[in-house]
């Protein structure tokens, strides 16, 4: 089973990893501890020549006897495995080839050890076979390139956009008349310097480039993950005029690598808030160092997430990450859970067994909801931190362990401190280096990133395409305050998404609590007065001027739509 923490907490079996690659033409195939293969879905069976009856069960080396090794082995050391590359040739037929992009990552079980590895094919074949035929002017191609489910556009060779297809515009959010006659550097705008070389450099010299892995930053300002092929485009004369890129959105790539090594970069932190900017330069920091970490903040704020990505970003990644939710166990257990036992040390321990912190060692153990651990526990805790030792259950002998510490809580420890329910040389050692994470009502202008956020990692994981979000839904969306934070705004993207049947999510797909609550009474008088008439009166002629269309005045403004709304929210302009 893969575990996945970006799917709503759902268990997904590995056979249903597979069947969802299908439907998006990916092959994939599963090799066990044993090197003998488990799974192998249709795509990848078609790509390779292998059909499944003559595949499970047997060894991986048998099976594709012949075929380039698509997987760096997870069973073999470093030292013995050369790092295949990105791009491989596979066998057609006769004495064809076709090129595929693989991806290949190692199954990790409970106890972190590697118990297989899952390999994903993405076959060239049909985007190169129309870009071979390929003529600059001819219509007819750029309708085939338009109904592609791969992102293609077109340069000149000023890197000026020329052809925008539909499925670019559905990946990225900008539509073709918001891109066209437009700087490429409009959508690469995260490293667009670098990309445009490369483009640049492929329409100069003729030669493609392929397998690119990249990223842009959709309309919304969205982190989307993609791998791009850059070809250079000629005329009759064989004259370069341009440049053409396919890219493909590798969202599910990057949320199927989460599930399997349960890692977490700096891209699934989402917020364009200073407070969010703040942190997000924090965190940078300190996960390089070893400094105990305090996350403090509401229930569903991301605390979790956050010490995922400050774990991964440390040079303990490679080791484990241990949670325990000190809320979750019994007080009556949470000390053999912690520290582990030896047999005999009370009725029931047949065998020894370690703790979390010893499971933990030379990685990072995440102490959630540390404010509810028993005082009596605090001061044992308090001792690993001081002297890195600890005595397991039955035995007085200490273990040492090398951790790292980060604690989470939704309280505040400082006023536990103050009435008596927390150590105040505990508090002290824990808030070496505290991060505060604002409730999500407190940052207003995250809501549009985060909606948009949201709902393409609900989307695709189902491999469905995210619908338009109507303006009524989007002002009820924005006009709520999220007790539930983070948290309570995925469950009612996941409720909409449910029952939405359409290309446009609705405000009656919304939940009944969120549809029937009386209309926001509007901002307070001293926050509007605050921003300044500078805005509002630039908001109130941007209207005027595209005669009351929303989409046009905020395109003048150089905002999205959802900034738009918020703005005029802000400014008590909903009625004009």
């Amino acid at each position: 089973m893969i575990r996945s923490s970006g799917f709503s907490g759902k268990t997904i079996a590995c056979k249903d990893w597979l069947t969802i690659l299908d439907e998006l033409n990916i092959g994939a195939f599963m090799v066990g501890r044993h090197r003998r293969i488990e799974s192998l879905n249709l795509s990848a069976q078609a790509m390779i020549g292998v059909r499944e009856s003559d595949a499970i069960g047997k060894d991986c080396r048998e099976v594709f006897l012949g075929v380039p090794c698509l997987v760096s082995c997870p069973f073999k050391g470093p030292q013995d495995v050369k790092q295949p590359e990105p791009v491989l040739r596979l066998p057609g037929e006769g004495d064809e080839s076709y090129l595929v992009t693989r991806i290949a990552a190692p199954v990790y079980g409970a106890d972190r050890q590697v118990v297989g590895c899952l390999t994903i094919l993405q076959d060239h074949a049909p985007i190169a076979d129309l870009v071979n035929r390929i003529h600059y002017e001819e219509r007819s191609l750029k309708i085939i390139l338009d109904n592609l489910d791969v992102g293609i556009f077109t340069v000149d060779r000023g890197g000026v956009f020329t052809f925008f297809n539909t499925a670019a515009e559905k990946i990225s959010g900008f539509s073709r008349q918001e891109v066209l006659g437009r700087p490429c550097a409009a959508l690469f705008r995260e490293g667009s310097a670098a990309e445009w070389d490369l483009l640049r450099e492929t329409i100069a010299s003729g030669s493609p480039r392929s397998g690119i892995e990249s990223r842009i930053l959709t309309r919304e300002g969205v982190t989307v993950p993609i791998r791009a092929t850059y070809l250079p485009l000629r005329n009759e004369k064989e004259i370069a005029v341009g440049g053409l890129a396919t890219f493909s959105d590798l969202t599910l790539v990057h949320q199927l690598s989460q599930a399997i090594q349960n890692r977490y970069t700096f891209h699934d932190m989402v917020g364009k808030s200073p407070q969010m900017q703040r942190i997000f330069e924090n965190v940078r920091v300190v996960a390089k160092t070893d400094a105990t970490v305090l996350i403090e903040g509401p229930t569903g704020t991301g605390k979790d997430v956050l010490a995922k990505v400050i774990h991964s970003a440390s040079r303990r990644s490679e080791k484990p990450l241990v949670k325990v939710n000190c809320a979750a166990i019994p007080d009556t257990l949470l000390e053999s859970e912690m520290f582990g036992y030896v047999k005999g040390a009370f009725t029931g321990a047949v065998q020894d067994r370690i703790g979390r912190f010893q499971a933990a060692d030379g990685g990072t153990i995440f102490l959630d909801e540390i404010g509810d651990l028993p005082l009596a526990l605090q001061a044992k805790l308090l001792r690993v931190i001081e002297e890195k030792v600890f005595f397991r259950l039955g035995t007085p002998q200490t273990t040492k362990v090398d951790v790292r510490i980060i604690s989470a809580s939704n309280q505040k420890l400082e006023q536990l401190v103050a009435r008596k329910r927390f150590r105040e040389d505990l508090y002290y050692r824990l808030n070496v280096f505290r991060i505060d994470i604002p409730s999500l009502k407190d940052r207003p202008e995250d809501l549009p990133l985060l909606v948009g956020h949201i709902m393409r990692r609900l989307c695709t994981s189902r491999g469905v395409v995210p619908p338009e979000i109507s303006e009524n839904a989007m002002q009820v969306l924005l006009n709520y305050t999220y007790p539930g934070n983070i948290r309570e705004l995925e469950n009612i993207l996941e409720h909409a998404l449910i029952l939405c049947s359409e290309n446009t999510l609705r405000r009656k797909h919304l939940p009944d609590y969120l549809r029937q609550r009386p209309p926001a009474s509007g901002t307070r008088p001293e926050k509007v007065k605050a921003a300044g008439s500078s805005e509002r009166t630039r908001i109130l002629a941007a209207l005027r001027r595209s005669e009351g269309s929303r989409a046009l005045a905020a395109r003048s403004l150089g905002m999205d739509r959802s900034t738009l709304w918020r703005k005029m929210r802000k400014y008590q302009l909903n009625d004009r």
